[in-house]
């Protein structure tokens, strides 16, 4: 709050905060407007039978409820994510990735531009998709109303084209708020896009639909382990293990570098918030792919009542399983334990009492394997918290946070509120000064 607050005295901090409010609320309000083709009054009769637990609805938390309204930000940030995703995963198929990786900031506009066209690309493929989904009714499971009026192939190309376009929108807005706002621009967007529709179905708990079928006891108990989530979270997101670091002195011309001591930050969850989202993904596609079966077909049957369901003993099972696999896989990609220690060795670092090179890559490969254990507990933790509350409190609906929402909004909150400290300390030395020092400062 005191950074908040500081940051709000500072008029150039101020004009970036109210910048961010603007591109949230034009973000907002695009998410409202229907795309040109779709019958507005047949999608919002939809809307109360559209599910909530399957791929649809895990891209719809995403786009902040816009998805299942057929708006122009019908997709959100979703391309993005996916492109962003695999092009960091395209960098152990391609040794040409790897190489601009390398070169530092060069190379990471390269692959930044490579995400733009890859998030166009998937914008055309996911529009298409969702639009044929739709004008076959399988996007709203159990309605019957016609969607898209004119199925027409020129008119579901024009669709495709406002959708693509709207999402280069979003991306561009989100690249405005990085350069001229505070925090990362897609992780606010995608804060925003959740946040939405949390307090809502948060209140829906106690409230009800009508006033009337609402359980203010398990709002209660909902609300009070939400905060508990939320501290814990906080508490392993800000924890690491540091690893000391020691550089030899080296005569480089006629000045003496090194000598300094040092450590290396190795967070518990190096993976964030992606095994969950993936294993979301995966368990969610046999669910969209029955949703063309016929509904007296055994397989149909068997997947409706075995991955449709989150409180499933299948889908907690597969559930677990997806999330500790995709919590090693995507760590061992992300960070790369022989690149570390080469690093290290050609600066002149060492880890006391490990010797340089393959010895230390051997123990940064233990240490990670250890961390990433406890990082696997954790998130099957966060993640499975949600299931154990419905299945313990009887709730009928979807709760309004689960696991990956849970780590979305602490850990986009616990950045933006960094960056935010370390802009308010550029302009205002009180806030790591004694204030009769500053004072002194001022005079002078």
């Amino acid at each position: 709050m005191r950074t908040l607050i500081q940051a709000f005295r500072t008029k150039e901090l101020r004009k970036k905060i109210f910048f961010v409010f603007f591109i949230i609320i034009i973000y907002r309000i695009g998410s409202f407007i229907p795309t040109p083709g779709v019958s507005y009054t047949a999608v919002q009769s939809c809307m109360a039978s559209a599910g909530s637990e399957d791929f649809i609805g895990l891209v719809n938390l995403f786009s902040g409820g816009a998805l299942l309204q057929l708006s122009i930000f019908a997709l959100g940030v979703m391309p993005y994510i996916t492109a962003s995703i695999v092009i960091q995963l395209l960098r152990v198929v391609i040794p040409r990735f790897e190489a601009l990786h390398k070169e530092g900031q060069s190379g990471e506009a390269k692959l930044t531009q490579y995400t733009r066209y890859l998030t166009i690309g998937l914008a055309v493929l996911q529009s298409t998709t969702i639009l044929v989904t739709a004008r076959s009714g399988a996007l709203f499971s159990g309605c019957t109303e016609s969607v898209i009026p004119d199925g027409s192939v020129w008119n579901l190309l024009v669709m495709v084209l406002i959708m693509t376009g709207g999402t280069g929108l979003i991306m561009w807005m989100a690249e405005l708020i990085t350069d001229k706002g505070i925090g990362q621009g897609m992780s606010i967007l995608i804060f925003m896009s959740i946040c939405s529709g949390f307090l809502p179905q948060l209140w829906e708990i106690g409230w009800g639909t009508n006033g009337t079928d609402g359980n203010w006891t398990k709002f209660g108990i909902v609300v009070g382990v939400l905060l508990v989530i939320f501290i814990f979270v906080d508490f392993v997101e800000l924890s690491q293990r540091r690893i000391p670091v020691q550089y030899t002195r080296r005569m480089i011309g006629r000045k003496m570098y090194g000598g300094s001591s040092t450590y290396l930050p190795l967070k518990i969850n190096m993976s964030g918030v992606i095994p969950p989202i993936f294993a979301s993904s995966i368990l969610a596609i046999p669910t969209l792919i029955s949703q063309f079966g016929s509904s007296d077909q055994s397989w149909v049957q068997w997947i409706q009542s075995n991955l449709a369901s989150t409180t499933s003993v299948w889908y907690i099972a597969l559930y677990a399983l997806m999330i500790v696999f995709f919590c090693f896989f995507y760590t061992s990609i992300t960070f790369n334990p022989d690149e570390t220690a080469d690093n290290m060795k050609q600066y002149g670092g060492f880890i006391p009492g490990i010797r340089a090179g393959r010895a230390t890559s051997a123990y940064l490969t233990y240490v990670m394997n250890r961390l990433n254990t406890v990082g696997a507990i954790y998130l099957l933790f966060v993640a499975l918290i949600p299931t154990v509350l419905i299945m313990a409190l009887q709730i009928s609906q979807q709760l309004p946070f689960g696991g990956t929402t849970i780590l979305i909004i602490a850990g986009v909150g616990l950045d933006t509120l960094r960056q935010a400290k370390a802009q308010t300390e550029q302009f205002q030395y009180a806030g790591f000064l004694f204030e009769d020092d500053a004072k002194a400062v001022e005079k002078d």
